[in-house]
């Protein structure tokens, strides 16, 4: 049992009660759930905050479900994880050293917003070079430094998009917004104690096994299968999620389902674009397979954006 489990069991639901206003994603994160949730609460276990008090979320990302189901129900613990060091990086700072990152984060907007487009140009792209030449050194001293530079490339960048190239380097040009809120200090000091009381893992979902029992609610958001070529254009790490991985997901959900967990996974819908693709019917049909409308802000053509099916998988 770790610490962090400790201090959820004995003092989580007093102190959430503290927190002021509801933590949201700081970041903006292709895929990212926010403007979902009305439609996917609707799916949300019944016995969510009831007798099922633990949280699972393995592919954390933007966070949108997770904040949302810690902003609005009796969890006693939670758990988040991603295979994305950077990330996992940037949400270890805000739990652990909030102060000093609001700080470096306010020194930037301040000087960022002051600046003409040939100088904000010249400063993204630096400072997108330091990110890369820092991102992959294990070294707790660049650590705060690499979340700082994470999400100020994240409100700077073109869409708010995360994408690497094969050898990992961050290579999003940069974006429009002559004066991003880079520092969003009142929601970063929120969702530091949130997290205070969150399990955060790097590493692959199957971590998350051990934490998982008959009472928890696990949401499941992996990358998506393409359906078709422009919408394959992000990756979020040098890692390829093929079809064959989203089998292995799919037992590894049927497993976890077997043991009570309670799961909601998203996906993309194939009959979007084929009709006669029945992959993720087939692969889940022993579970509902719900199809549900969202938008699709983030594409390279604005034929490709808009109103699209999703496939949301329910084991309950």
């Amino acid at each position: 049992m770790s610490y962090n489990l400790l201090v959820l069991e004995s003092s989580f639901l007093g102190e959430f009660m503290l927190i002021t206003q509801p933590a949201r994603p700081f970041l903006k994160w292709a895929g990212g759930k926010s403007q979902l949730l009305p439609i996917l609460r609707q799916y949300y276990p019944v016995e969510l905050g009831k007798t099922v008090t633990r949280y699972i979320e393995p592919f954390i990302g933007g966070g949108a479900v997770f904040f949302d189901v810690l902003n609005n129900y009796e969890i006693e613990y939670a758990y988040i994880s991603d295979v994305n060091l950077e990330l996992i990086n940037t949400y270890n700072a805000i739990k652990y050293k909030c102060s000093d990152l609001v700080e470096y984060l306010a020194q930037m907007e301040a000087k960022y917003s002051q600046l003409d487009l040939l100088a904000r140009k010249k400063i993204y792209y630096d400072k997108r070079d330091e990110f890369n030449s820092i991102k992959l050194v294990s070294d707790r001293l660049i650590d705060l430094r690499k979340a700082g530079l994470f999400i100020f490339l994240n409100k700077t960048c073109f869409n708010g998009l995360y994408r690497v190239n094969r050898s990992g380097q961050f290579n999003v040009p940069m974006g429009d917004n002559s004066k991003p809120i880079i520092c969003d200090h009142i929601n970063l000091h929120t969702i530091s104690t949130l997290l205070s009381r969150v399990e955060i893992v790097h590493g692959n979902y199957k971590q998350c096994e051990s934490f998982a029992n008959n009472h928890t609610f696990m949401y499941i958001d992996p990358p998506y299968r393409p359906i078709s070529v422009s919408s394959s254009f992000t990756a979020y790490t040098h890692e390829i999620f093929d079809d064959d991985s989203q089998r292995e997901l799919a037992n590894f959900i049927t497993q976890m389902s077997n043991r009570g967990v309670y799961i909601m996974s998203s996906n993309s819908d194939p009959q979007n674009t084929d009709p006669n693709d029945t992959f993720f019917d087939e692969l889940y049909g022993a579970f509902k397979v719900n199809r549900i409308l969202a938008s699709r802000m983030i594409n390279s053509r604005s034929s490709g954006r808009g109103k699209l099916s999703e496939v949301l998988v329910t084991t309950y």
